[in-house]
C-alpha cells in the first residue's frame, strides 16, 4: 500500500475565513432573506469600484456596502489599461464594458490608496529584473507616472513622492478610462460619472479629485463630491479615439 504524506496542519487563517462565514451566515443571509431572494434575479449595482488587491483597502469594508451594492474589480495598483481591442484576452477592460454595457452602472469610481505596494514598483524600476514575472507590463500602464516622478527634485521626501505617485495613478486611470468609446459616450449623455478617490489608511481620510488633473481635497460628511471627468472631458476623449491610436495616445499623456 503506498505510503500517504501526512496532511498540512489546519490553517488558523483558513479556520478564521469558515467561522466568518458561519457569522455571515447568521447574521445577514438568515436574517435578510428580502434582500438575498432578490439577488437571486440578478444584479443591479449603480456604483463600480476599480481598486488595489490589496488586502488593507478591500471597498465593501471601507464602504460598508452591502451585498450587490458593489461592482468590484481588483487589481495590482487599481490601473486601467488604455482602450485597446486586440482580441487578447483583457481582465480589467472586461469588467469595464461588462459594467457599463451588461450593468449599466452610473458611477464608477478609481480607488487609489496609502502605501500601495504595486506603485511603490512603478517608481523604484525595480520590476524590470527577475522577482516578478508579470508585473513589471502591468505597472508599465502607469509609465506616464513614472515619468512625471522622475522628474521632481531628487531630495524630495520619499513619502511624498509616493503619495503623490499614487493620486497620480488615479488620474492617469481616469484618462485612461475616458478612451473607452461606452464609457465617454455614457458620461457624455449622462447616463455615466467617473470618480478618482484616494483612502489613506494610514490616517482614516478619503479624498476625491476635483478634475482629471486633480486636486485631491478631503471627502467629508454629507454631500458625496461631484465627478472628477465631465461631459467636455469626456468629449475631447471620443473625438481623439475617432482621431486614431496616436492622436488618442498623445492626448492622454502616454
Amino acid at each position: 500500500m503506498a505510503r500517504r504524506d501526512p496532511q498540512p496542519a489546519p490553517s488558523g487563517a483558513l479556520r478564521r475565513l469558515v467561522d466568518g462565514f458561519d457569522r455571515f451566515r447568521g447574521q445577514h443571509f438568515e436574517q435578510d432573506h428580502d434582500l438575498y431572494d432578490a439577488l437571486l434575479d440578478g444584479q443591479r449595482p449603480e456604483v463600480m469600484i476599480i481598486a488595489c488587491s490589496d488586502s488593507r483597502t478591500d471597498p465593501a469594508i471601507i464602504y460598508g456596502a452591502k451585498p450587490g451594492e458593489l461592482f468590484v474589480v481588483r487589481n495590482v495598483a487599481a490601473l486601467v489599461p488604455f482602450y485597446e481591442p486586440d482580441h487578447r484576452p483583457r481582465g480589467t477592460s472586461a469588467a469595464i464594458e461588462f459594467g457599463v454595457k451588461a450593468l449599466g452602472v452610473r458611477h464608477i469610481i478609481v480607488l487609489g490608496h496609502s502605501f500601495c505596494a504595486g506603485v511603490r514598483c512603478l517608481l523604484e524600476h525595480d520590476h524590470g529584473g527577475e522577482r516578478f514575472e508579470f508585473v513589471s507590463d502591468w505597472v508599465n500602464i502607469a509609465r506616464e507616472v513614472r515619468d512625471e516622478m522622475d522628474g521632481l527634485v531628487t531630495d524630495a521626501e520619499r513619502a511624498v513622492i509616493a503619495r503623490r505617485a499614487e493620486q497620480a495613478t488615479v488620474l492617469a486611470s481616469l484618462r485612461h478610462l475616458a478612451t473607452y468609446p461606452f464609457v465617454a459616450e455614457g458620461v457624455r449623455e449622462g447616463r455615466l460619472a467617473l470618480h478618482g478617490w484616494y483612502f489613506h489608511f494610514g490616517w482614516g481620510l478619503l479624498q476625491a479629485a476635483e478634475t482629471p488633473d486633480g486636486p485631491f481635497r478631503q471627502v467629508d460628511g454629507g454631500a458625496p463630491p461631484a465627478p472628477a471627468l465631465g461631459v467636455a472631458e469626456a468629449t475631447h476623449a471620443l473625438a481623439s479615439i475617432r482621431l486614431g491610436k496616436g492622436a488618442l495616445v498623445r492626448e492622454c499623456g502616454e
